[in-house]
């Protein structure tokens, strides 16, 4: 990876001055971040990047799948009332410590 010395900056400063970090980034379309003089962080102008050139559906399918791993627990209790549901056992049934595979067993 070749870097433009102009692009460069020092953790340090990029502590105190964001913001001029944030001006090489839309000058140059990226600042590159130093820490114990090696490059560790990249700053991108994502509007004017091609680094990050998504289509739609990436990009949908990047949302999707942050938002699925983020809700996960809740989307496997909603699939698990469907079960119960499907199954004819009320949820308050199923929590009172009776297993809806036992019911599903008996019928």
């Amino acid at each position: 990876m070749t870097i433009d010395t102009n692009t460069i900056v020092s953790v340090t400063e990029a502590n105190q001055n964001f913001s001029r970090v944030t001006r090489i980034a839309e000058t140059n379309g990226q600042a590159v971040i130093f820490k114990n003089n090696r490059p560790k962080y990249m700053l991108v102008d994502l509007d004017n990047s091609p680094l990050i050139d998504m289509t739609d559906d990436e990009k949908i399918d990047f949302v999707a799948a942050r938002i699925l791993k983020k809700y996960k627990p809740a989307f496997m209790e909603l699939q698990n009332d469907q079960i119960l549901k499907r199954e004819g056992l009320a949820a308050s049934q199923a929590h009172r410590g009776g297993d809806w595979r036992e019911h599903r067993r008996q019928v």
